[in-house]
């Protein structure tokens, strides 16, 4: 069974280093899955966050656009409760007119940080417009399709183009799956975030898929924390950091960048914490290049996908590099 093989990157900022080192590292990834051919590229957006620097996905994207020439780039994904749809739809028209035919706005729901910045980005709303409605109206406006009831009717995203981003709703559970069905749209389940359920949400997906104007059949992929090396025990090693990391986000402990390895080894982890970093466990491929590709091989025909998308968070960029390759070398036929 061929995988095809994304990235989800989140631009990672390492313990002792800084967001012009991490933005950086995140072109220089995205320009190295082009050359090993991975079939897309995505950026994430978080807020308030010391430990990721990605923070505005289409400002990044538009850089990666003129640094990179063929691979697939997009959001995973925009946090649209935030916006208005119509501005996020003149954000990805501009990107496709840029980049035509390579653009995907993958859609969220989620707040991506802590309360006192969602109340920041969504000061002075004057409505509340549910998050269905807003995807129908991102649609629309990428469509050129608004309804003639329409509160907005004639109005035209610009700039007006040809072609349409690939839209993509975001998820760690079967609603979102399920309203992506319900649309018509592509679906992503985000098993990084949650290790349980995702099975039965691509499957809640397919099986209740209703074709629309821009996709006829359901396509859907799963994005899971990936760390490959070349041996199992040096994939262990590296992956310390993303499980301190981890369990110092779910205590609600606020860390300066992603900890070191040698730090992540010392941690003294107490039982609730040793237990949660088990449980993580399920959101995670760690292993050599060998394990990795049988686990790959595995989800992907758990979940009945083709494709599957990469999250790498080291502590050494070096590292990350290296699972990739690694990743690529044994997954992506070379022509």
């Amino acid at each position: 069974m061929e995988v095809r093989l994304s990235i989800l990157d989140q631009s990672p900022i390492a313990q002792g280093s800084d967001a012009h080192t991490a933005l950086a590292q995140t072109a220089k990834i995205a320009e190295l899955a082009e050359r090993l051919g991975y079939t897309r590229f995505w950026v994430s957006e978080h807020h308030d966050a010391s430990s990721l620097a990605g923070s505005t996905p289409e400002v990044l994207l538009a850089h990666l656009g003129a640094r990179t020439s063929a691979i697939r780039l997009g959001s995973g994904g925009v946090m649209l409760p935030h916006y208005s749809a119509y501005k996020v739809a003149e954000n990805f028209r501009m990107l496709e007119a840029l980049y035509p035919g390579r653009i995907d706005v993958g859609l969220g729901r989620a707040p991506g940080g802590l309360p006192i910045a969602t109340r920041a980005l969504q000061e002075g709303r004057a409505r509340e417009i549910s998050y269905s409605q807003q995807v129908d109206d991102l649609r629309a406006y990428l469509t050129d399709t608004l309804p003639d009831d329409h509160r907005f009717a004639g109005i035209h995203a610009t700039p007006r183009v040809q072609t349409a981003p690939e839209i993509w709703l975001l998820g760690s559970s079967d609603v979102s799956a399920r309203m992506a069905a319900a649309k018509g749209t592509a679906f992503m389940f985000a098993r990084f975030i949650n290790g349980e359920g995702g099975v039965d949400a691509v499957q809640a997906y397919r099986d209740s898929f209703v074709p629309s104007a821009t996709l006829q059949a359901p396509v859907s992929s799963v994005a899971v924390f990936v760390i490959c090396a070349d041996t199992d025990a040096e994939a262990e090693r590296i992956a310390s950091s993303l499980d301190l990391a981890l369990v110092l986000l779910a205590s609600g402990k606020r860390a300066d960048g992603t900890p070191l390895i040698n730090d992540a080894l010392a941690y003294p982890y107490t039982m609730y914490e040793e237990a949660l970093r088990r449980e993580n466990r399920k959101r995670m491929i760690v292993g050599s290049q060998a394990t990795v590709k049988q686990q790959f091989h595995q989800l992907a025909m758990d979940y009945g996908v083709d494709e599957v998308m990469a999250v790498t968070t080291t502590a050494e960029f070096e590292h990350r590099v290296r699972s990739f390759e690694l990743l690529a070398a044994a997954l992506i036929e070379q022509v």
